[in-house]
């Protein structure tokens, strides 16, 4: 009997590791536009592939990184998709970097504000915790527009109680040695800028 038991303990404490690391394992759902969606590089050259990465080194095997962000995409197109994708993958984490293509098109802060609260509503109500990202917009669409975009997201963030990440762009925005031509998408020498400025929200959702 005795030596049954010594047998059998290695494939328990294996098991019982197993259990453990799927009880902590995350997914992590990026809903995103271009910024997240690698414009203008590869893939793999993108913020998302490198979070990927580091979540690899640090928690092997654990996490995983679902990235449903579109070049163009606004707060209405996610809004139209976003259902589909929590019923798909069950994320534990939704990251919301939106509104930035809504601001550059004009659209009414108040139409902004009302589809990024559907969005944290409906990643809330599928049990998933919440991180906004906040955007700013070019100052020629006149202050008081600009000031409103802007506020969106701390009304957002405050009235669902989540994260937010101020502004996902500090520190890359107007510098052009970090950005490409257009002025607009930060280029590959910023993502791990990005990286890091999503990473001191994101981690903190996994433990």
């Amino acid at each position: 009997m005795k030596s049954k038991l010594i047998i059998f303990l290695p494939l328990i404490t294996a098991l019982l590791l197993m259990n453990s690391i799927s009880a902590h394992a995350k997914t992590i759902l990026i809903v995103g536009d271009s910024i997240s969606a690698s414009y203008g590089m590869t893939p793999e050259q993108g913020w998302v592939k490198l979070l990927q990465q580091r979540l690899q080194q640090k928690y092997p095997k654990q996490h995983t990184v679902i990235n449903a962000s579109m070049s163009g995409e606004t707060t209405s197109g996610a809004l139209a998709r976003l259902p589909k994708l929590l019923h798909t993958h069950k994320p534990d984490v939704v990251v919301i970097e939106l509104g930035g293509n809504d601001g550059l098109r004009g659209q009414p802060p108040q139409l902004i504000q009302r589809n990024l609260s559907q969005l944290v509503t409906l990643s809330q109500k599928s049990q998933a915790k919440v991180i906004l990202f906040g955007m700013k917009i070019p100052p020629n669409y006149g202050t008081s527009y600009s000031q409103a975009f802007e506020n969106n997201y701390q009304i957002v963030a405050k009235q669902h109680n989540i994260k937010l990440l101020p502004f996902f762009l500090e520190g890359i925005a107007g510098y052009n040695h970090l950005m490409q031509a257009d002025r607009i998408h930060p280029n590959v020498q910023a993502q791990p800028k990005l990286l890091n400025l999503a990473w001191k929200y994101i981690e903190p959702t996994l433990k």
